[in-house]
């Protein structure tokens, strides 16, 4: 089999399967594994590069508000992989190509590949989406998603922690899709965002509104290093309520993408709440 993944976390989802030979082509952000980055790129942005968070965030609006695309197909290197199954969203225009656009393609290029969409918005959702995928893939994936679901319930802490995960920067939102349930899982309670539902954009008043125990920076889109400069920022500026642990993570990896990382997230979570002996590679407290 041929496959295209047009998501990050559909690659890491794929390789974890054992189907990493399978995959012939990946966007520009999958680089999980490693060996995703040798795969040819047939998605790109159509932003430019070294852009902040808030021209990013002003470029996103002006475009999605305009009907313009955020992403660029490249249609000769999917002609030339010639697919059997192309795995893409229906999630977030923000995040990745959309099926729509992905099934135009493949119809103005003759290509009869299988489509396969993912749309998870919580965390059950998300395990439900590996086991699809791994349908679809010929790689059932039952049992590692039960794996995961295990070592998710063995995280689970009652507490009320008051956290403020902060999804971006500048401008600030509060989280949505299955972040609250992370923090909940961890012994948290989310403030400002809801499990289920979109991230939304707030204001440095309302976080300091309230009343966070913890905050944790997780920009969509960034690694730990660019996660722990945006924050600093944010510190450097007086942007953050004073005398409150602040931790960045790494948001890519463990917490924006849909994918088994997850439940690493989940686990960072709860140490960093509650004894903040937490893997370096995924957080680090700054303040």
């Amino acid at each position: 089999m041929r496959i295209v993944s047009l998501l990050p976390s559909a690659t890491e989802i794929c390789f974890a399967l054992g189907a990493g030979d399978d995959v012939v082509g990946v966007t520009f952000e999958c680089d999980y594994p490693r060996e995703a980055r040798e795969r040819r790129i047939v998605s790109t942005t159509t932003l430019p590069e070294g852009l902040t968070p808030a021209e990013i965030d002003a470029a996103v609006r002006e475009r999605v508000a305009a009907g313009e695309d955020l992403y660029k197909l490249d249609r000769d290197a999917l002609r030339d992989l010639s697919p059997d199954l192309v795995i893409t969203q229906d999630l977030c225009a923000v995040c990745a190509l959309d099926v729509d656009n992905v099934e135009e393609a493949l119809s103005y290029l003759g290509c009869e590949a299988q489509v396969v969409s993912t749309d998870p918005y919580d965390l059950e959702g998300v395990f439900d989406s590996i086991e699809l995928i791994g349908d679809a893939i010929g790689r059932p994936a039952g049992r590692f998603a039960e794996d995961l679901r295990k070592r998710l319930a063995k995280v689970r802490i009652q507490g009320s922690i008051r956290v403020m995960v902060l999804e971006w920067t500048d401008p600030p939102f509060a989280p949505g899709h299955w972040i609250p349930e992370m923090v909940e899982y961890a012994g948290g309670y989310p403030v400002l965002g809801t499990a289920g539902l979109r991230s939304v954009r707030t204001t440095w008043p309302a976080i300091e509104a309230a009343r966070p125990d913890v905050i944790v920076s997780a920009p969509c889109g960034f690694d730990l290093d660019e996660a722990r400069r945006l924050t600093q920022d944010l510190l450097d500026q007086g942007s953050l309520p004073s005398a409150v642990p602040v931790w960045a993570v790494d948001a890519n990896g463990c917490f924006a993408r849909p994918g088994p990382r997850l439940v690493d997230g989940a686990e960072a979570l709860a140490a960093l709440l509650h004894d903040g002996d937490v893997d370096p590679s995924v957080a680090r407290r700054l303040r």
